[in-house]
């Protein structure tokens, strides 16, 4: 899951239910958020049989192999960004179109509704880019709040299959600046990305649950269109993810980013055939 995370587009929550814990880690998450709504009423005997109820051993391996993953890919993806920003920029356009596709076979019912919907957040979204921080910030670093706030929005991808965290960090624009403090340990950083990622966790476990259970093809809706309008920021020519500007490849730029962006949607694809074989089996 830590791996999938890392890589815009490839959700840790698919990679959940490849594995056959989904399930397992939803209910987790309700446990945990049962914790701290707990210990907010300040419920001294409640919070006790709380704790009791968490399965602190899985939550806590499964959190160490997302850190343990998260910390080995970072430097590697950094140094990959900064040195082919189109070749990496087309990777993951790949993976949001597989993303899309994944989503789409999601819908309970696609109907003209739900197209709409879709295309409305794409057409908002794609223009809503354009003043997004990733074409405002010229490579500088953003504020504190933001690591908090993009943090908490992030997180909430973690359980939802079909969007990753880190593709909701792309279009924050704000991707490249959380990889460069995990590979060059900003703690300080880190630790107010964590915390945003903690808030919204709790805040959000609930609420999209009951989303997805009452309004579920209109969520999927609006994040198809999410994605769809990304891809101006996902774009490989000129820049890749370092400006939403666009432009048409020269001649001796646009194979080596289309053949990954290939690749992607194949890899993101390969990923759902597992998913639905285990599915299957089980």
């Amino acid at each position: 899951m830590g791996s999938a995370d890392v890589v815009p587009g490839v959700s840790g929550g698919t990679v959940a239910l490849v594995l056959g814990i989904y399930r397992h880690l939803i209910a987790a998450l309700g446990r945990c958020v049962d914790v701290a709504t707990t210990a907010l009423r300040f419920d001294g005997k409640g919070i006790v049989g709380a704790l009791k109820n968490v399965p602190w051993i899985w939550i806590v391996s499964l959190i160490g192999g997302i850190l343990l993953a998260v910390f080995l890919l970072a430097a590697p993806l950094e140094r990959a960004l900064a040195t082919y920003p189109e070749q990496m920029a087309g990777l993951f356009t790949g993976f949001i179109v597989g993303a899309c596709l994944l989503c789409w076979r999601q819908l309970q019912r696609s109907d003209v509704r739900h197209i709409a919907l879709a295309a409305v957040w794409a057409v908002a979204f794609f223009f809503l880019l354009g003043i997004s921080p990733a074409a405002q910030t010229g490579g500088q670093a953003p504020e504190l709040w933001v690591y908090f706030v993009t943090g908490a929005i992030a997180i909430c991808a973690m359980i939802l299959p079909g969007i990753s965290g880190s593709f909701l960090l792309v279009l924050m624009g704000v991707y490249a600046h959380v990889i460069g403090a995990v590979s060059q340990r900003d703690f300080l950083v880190l630790g107010v990305f964590a915390l945003g990622c903690v808030v919204g966790l709790s805040l959000a476990a609930k609420g999209l649950s009951w989303l997805l259970t009452h309004h579920h093809d209109a969520v999927v809706a609006s994040m198809i269109g999410l994605m769809i309008g990304s891809i101006r920021i996902l774009w490989p020519w000129p820049h890749g993810l370092e400006s939403t500007e666009m432009a048409l490849p020269a001649a001796d730029t646009w194979l080596m980013p289309t053949l990954l962006a290939v690749l992607g949607l194949v890899l993101v694809l390969g990923i759902d055939a597992v998913a639905r074989r285990v599915g299957d089996d089980h």
